[in-house]
């Protein structure tokens, strides 16, 4: 278990009364959680990437509210409506992921759950068709954007207005390298095995806004600190601001952006689960003024890029003393943090299990590792993912 160290920082007195905890009658309201997927569309036959997004859109258009388009043409995406429980999330994702993996074989592609294409691409970066806005971020940012073919997982975690949600921001990310460890599966990058666990964590660290968010002081400073970004030409404008974290530009809510896309459901619903009960802890913790434990910056990312390298199977730091500490006891310490607030929302059994399971059979990176190991055929790696990605 963790424990951190004696000293502390000030924090927000930010109370929570009224953002998604307690209702204005005070009765408690569950804290309501949603997730972005990204997929890759590959060829059905060859396992490659295609430029198929619009076809694949256009066919799935009875939900179009759910569906959108990526930066790229190889890429569609599927954003679940709010739910308050864990178990309609999930069911939320089946439905979406069917229906877009349908719309996908109808064109000779199949859903790829996975960060990069795996094998390196060919021929020209398909940006999408119809958006300036991404030819001017290829302008700027140059080889930047063939990061943009790469795939993440996304968890919004509401209602909360954006005076809660910076305060929140501070007491949650600590725990970003963590969750980067539990989503770690982006070991192949370009045909190679990069030797990290997620690559995807390291290559989206090259854009200028991205990475672990700053400590704000106030909601004055995170505007200060989105409007240095955006004066500096960091980013061209708020949808740009790319940390791992961040109150969102167009929802009530604190969003996770760390983790890499994986296909197996219950690991979706179990990230969704730990954000969710991360907030929650840290509301619990702001009503009740407890101090926030230091924590040093140059720490924290020396923590997110172990947890990028090590993934779960290795070792991380302690986000507070920098020590290092096997991975899953870190993701252990985390479960055993938020373990209150996973039991209020009747979702500690599931997460317990799942994460035990993670834990037991290896992480998506462990997995796609050991499907390469039995005939080093970066296809067998790619027909792995197609299958667990069907898996609904």
């Amino acid at each position: 278990m963790i424990e951190p160290g004696n000293s502390t920082t000030s924090t927000s007195d930010t109370s929570p009364t009224g953002h998604g905890l307690r209702t204005a009658s005070g009765r408690t309201s569950p804290l309501t959680i949603g997730v972005e997927e990204e997929f890759l569309l590959v060829d059905a036959r060859t396992l490659r990437v295609v430029p198929a997004a619009q076809h694949v859109l256009a066919t799935a258009a009875g939900l179009p509210h759910e569906l959108h388009a990526e930066g790229t043409r190889y890429q569609v995406e599927i954003a679940t409506p709010v739910a308050d429980s864990a178990v309609t999330l999930r069911e939320e994702l089946a439905v979406l992921r069917r229906t877009l993996a349908g719309a996908a074989r109808a064109h000779g592609c199949l859903l790829l759950a996975a960060p990069s294409p795996v094998v390196a691409l060919e021929g020209p970066l398909h940006l999408t068709d119809d958006e300036p806005r991404q030819r001017e971020q290829h302008r700027r940012f140059g080889a930047l954007t063939d990061t943009l073919v790469s795939c993440g997982r996304h968890v919004h975690i509401g209602t909360l207005d954006v005076d809660t949600a910076v305060a929140v921001s501070n007491r949650v990310r600590p725990w970003l390298p963590t969750l980067i460890a539990l989503a770690a599966n982006s070991p192949f990058w370009g045909g190679r095995d990069t030797g990290h666990s997620s690559w995807r964590a390291m290559a989206w660290s090259g854009w200028p806004s991205a990475g672990p968010p700053p400590h704000f002081t106030s909601t004055a400073h995170f505007r200060s600190s989105v409007q240095t970004l955006l004066g500096s030409g960091a980013a061209l404008d708020t949808k740009m601001v790319y940390w791992d974290l961040r109150p969102s530009g167009n929802w009530p809510t604190l969003e996770i952006r760390a983790l890499d896309m994986s296909p197996d459901l219950d690991t979706a619903v179990l990230q969704a689960e730990l954000g969710r009960a991360l907030v929650a802890t840290a509301l619990r913790d702001i009503a009740e003024r407890v101090p926030e434990p230091a924590l040093r910056d140059d720490v924290l990312r020396l923590a997110r890029w172990r947890a990028a390298h090590d993934g779960l199977e290795g070792f991380g730091l302690d986000p507070y003393t920098g020590v290092e500490l096997p991975a899953a006891d870190l993701a252990e310490a985390l479960l055993d943090l938020v373990a209150p607030a996973l039991a209020a929302a009747g979702d500690l059994d599931h997460a317990a299990k799942t994460l035990g399971g993670l834990l037991r059979d290896g992480s998506g990176a462990a997995r796609q590792r050991a499907a390469f190991a039995r005939r080093h055929d970066l296809d067998d790696v790619l027909r792995h993912l197609v299958e667990e990605t069907e898996n609904f």
